[in-house]
């Protein structure tokens, strides 16, 4: 049995300055990938409320399947950073020119069903306005889920063996390329039609076009000269390794989904709550969103590192690095908790001047405040787990968390012990303490296993730790 190898001259602040180079640079990516949405939504704004809320329902019916499909790639993260580890280039091409497949495969499955959602807005009681605009809005967009998954793809890919910078800067760049496109189409520029709002929706399946082509051309350019090469990517389906990628991805897609319909049946709570309180919660929350970005960010960082320690055979570095990974997304989110707890108003007043809505939003945004640091806990803890390969216990927690504790505590708060949307907030806090504590554990737990068992670690093909 080899031993677990242990890297000599251990230095903190090297480790630190490595990792963030890792997870600066995805953090900034996932900041990039938000606000892609929130340009749609300002370019459409002189349109009318019913445009914005078109773009709103449209980009939420899209998302909230389309980032399922995302996340059954996420098993990339785990194949490629160990098999890169293990100095195996022709495996990770192996995986990416699979999940290529996988993404042609989930194509037209996601196509058909967003084909069939833009009757069921007026089934839900949609204003006729609104939906009139949502469902061509949908329909252009669903153009878009084939370039977005390649992009997932090729994303994945480059974190995988290490190359983040190329990731930042399409999600960056593509913002420009959003919003040229919104420019030249919802209005009509350069004798181009006007378009509305399908035109904004074209416009960001142009953008995802750019970003997988563009991630593309990153790695044909980074595999130029080596072995065993670009051409090395041009293989047949195998169902094994596809069968391998969905095994890792679908707890991790199923996890996805679980979060956001526990956070859209809380707003759909707060839309039984008067208007004020109802804004107030979509502000508050999307203040903890663009936080959560950041140590969303670091989490795929983490994945990487401890992927690669695995594939390296390096036990300790592995355990280290998930660590290292989890003190840095708490240590931006303790920040975070300062800004939410000192100077709520300036940030509440980016939205709205409303008093009534800047009062409930200092309350939400201080209850924000108490669970930023185990919202970074929990969301590093799972990125690092997944790196072990481990991505069903993070699904089963947050289902328990979410859907057993967060959601009932904060309907009986909000409605039974008339706390209103701030009995709604505290569920959820005790849901995300629920979950960080557990993960954290699993991740102590599933660490020390793999110091305990190295010689099992990475058994061509590619080891996945069993939960």
């Amino acid at each position: 049995m080899q031993a677990a190898a242990t890297p000599p001259n251990f230095n903190f602040r090297r480790e630190v300055s490595r990792m963030l180079k890792l997870a600066v640079p995805v953090a900034l990516a996932e900041l990039g990938w938000m606000s892609m949405t929130i340009v749609d939504t300002i370019m459409v704004g002189h349109l009318g409320p019913a445009a914005i809320g078109a773009t709103g329902i449209g980009s939420s019916a899209y998302y909230s399947f389309a980032i399922f499909g995302m996340g059954l790639l996420l098993g990339l993260d785990t194949l490629v950073s160990q098999s890169y580890g293990a100095g195996d280039r022709e495996d990770c091409h192996h995986s990416l020119a699979q999940a290529v497949y996988l993404a042609l495969l989930l194509t037209p499955l996601l196509m058909t069903l967003f084909a069939f959602m833009p009757p069921v807005f007026n089934a839900f009681g949609v204003n006729e306005q609104v939906s009139a605009l949502a469902g061509p809005y949908l329909t252009t967009l669903s153009w878009s889920t084939l370039p977005l998954l390649l992009y997932g793809a090729c994303r994945r890919y480059l974190q995988g063996v290490g190359h983040v910078r190329p990731v930042m800067f399409v999600l960056l760049s593509s913002n420009l390329v959003n919003w040229f496109g919104n420019w030249l189409l919802i209005d009509g520029h350069w004798g181009l039609p006007a378009l509305g709002v399908p035109g904004s929706a074209m416009s960001t399946c142009f953008a995802r076009l750019y970003m997988a082509a563009t991630l593309g051309a990153f790695i044909w350019w980074l595999e130029r000269g080596t072995g065993p090469g670009f051409g090395s990517l041009i293989r047949k389906p195998e169902v094994k390794r596809i069968g391998l990628l969905l095994r890792i991805g679908f707890p991790a897609a199923t996890q996805i989904l679980l979060e956001i319909g526990a956070f859209g049946a809380a707003a759909v709570l707060a839309g039984r709550l008067s208007p004020a309180a109802l804004a107030a919660h979509q502000i508050a929350l999307n203040c903890a969103a663009l936080s959560y970005m950041v140590p969303l960010g670091v989490s795929s960082a983490a994945a990487v590192a401890v992927g690669q320690a695995i594939g390296r055979r390096e036990p300790v570095s592995a355990r280290r690095d998930g660590f290292i990974a989890i003190g840095l997304g708490c240590a931006f989110m303790l920040c975070a908790a300062v800004a939410f707890l000192t100077v709520p108003g300036p940030i509440l007043r980016v939205y709205t001047d409303d008093v009534q809505v800047l009062s409930v939003g200092t309350g939400l945004l201080a209850i924000a405040a108490l669970f930023q640091l185990f919202d970074g806990i929990q969301t590093v803890a799972t990125g690092a787990l997944r790196g072990l390969g481990n991505t069903r216990t993070p699904m089963l927690v947050v289902l328990g968390g979410y859907w057993l504790f967060g959601l009932p505590i904060g309907y009986f708060l909000c409605f039974r012990g008339k706390l209103g949307i701030y009995g709604l907030w505290i569920g959820l806090s005790i849901a995300l303490i629920v979950i960080a504590v557990v993960l954290m554990s699993s991740w102590q737990r599933h660490s020390l296993a793999q110091m305990a068992a190295p010689a099992m670690m990475f058994p061509p093909p590619p080891g996945i730790l069993a939960p």
